[in-house]
C-alpha cells in the first residue's frame, strides 16, 4: 500500500529533477519530469530508449495535459477526456513550446489521462502531466511489479512506488486523436 508520505516524497523527487517508477493501469512506468531535458536523458539512458522514439505523458486530467497538445476541437477534447474500456493513449499535435525530446521524430505527442489510482495521486501532488514510459531496459519484458523493477534498475532510480497492476489489462491502445487511426491495439 502506498502511503500519501510516498506519493509526496516521489513528487518531490520529479521536481528535483528525479527519475522513479510507479505502477500504471497495466505495468510499471519510469516517470520524470517532462519539461526537466536533463531527467529525459537520464530517463532514456536508464531505458536504453532512442530519443526519437518519443515519450507518453500522463497526467490526472485532461487541465494536465493541456500545456502540450495543440487541440482546440472540444469534439476531440471530450474524446480524449471520456472514460475508455481500457486504458487508451492518443497521439494529438503537440503545442510549439512543447519539447522536441518528448515527440522525439514524431509530429505527435502520445498523451494518456491515467486512471491508476497511485499514477493519478502522483501525478496530483506533483501538479502536472509526467513522463510514463515502460519500466524496463530496452528488449526485455515490463515490469509487473517493484521486485522486476530494482532486479532491472537497482539503485539507479531515485524512488520506487509500490502498488499493484492489473496483470490481466494489455498495454494501452495507441490512438491517433485527430484520424481515429488505431496505432496499436
Amino acid at each position: 500500500m502506498t502511503t500519501p508520505w510516498q506519493i509526496r516524497r516521489a513528487a518531490a523527487h520529479l521536481r528535483g529533477g528525479g527519475v522513479i517508477a510507479y505502477p500504471t493501469e497495466t505495468v510499471y512506468g519510469l516517470g520524470c519530469n517532462p519539461l526537466d531535458e536533463h531527467a529525459v536523458q537520464r530517463l532514456l539512458e536508464l531505458k536504453q530508449r532512442p530519443r526519437e522514439k518519443g515519450l507518453i505523458l500522463i497526467g490526472a486530467t485532461l487541465e494536465q495535459l493541456l500545456p502540450y497538445i495543440n487541440v482546440h476541437d472540444k469534439t476531440l477534447l471530450k474524446k480524449l477526456a471520456a472514460p475508455t474500456e481500457r486504458p487508451t493513449t492518443w497521439l494529438c499535435p503537440p503545442r510549439a513550446a512543447t519539447p522536441h525530446w518528448l515527440s522525439g521524430r514524431h509530429d505527435s505527442i502520445a498523451v494518456r489521462i491515467t486512471t491508476s489510482p497511485i499514477a493519478r495521486q502522483l501525478c496530483e501532488r506533483y501538479g502536472g502531466a509526467i513522463v510514463s514510459t515502460s519500466a524496463n531496459p530496452a528488449g526485455l519484458a515490463p515490469a509487473r511489479g517493484a521486485l522486476k523493477v530494482r532486479r532491472y534498475f537497482g539503485a539507479q532510480l531515485d524512488d520506487i512506488l509500490g502498488g499493484d497492476c492489473d496483470a490481466q489489462t494489455k498495454p494501452s491502445r495507441i490512438v491517433d486523436l485527430i484520424s481515429g487511426a488505431v496505432i496499436r491495439e
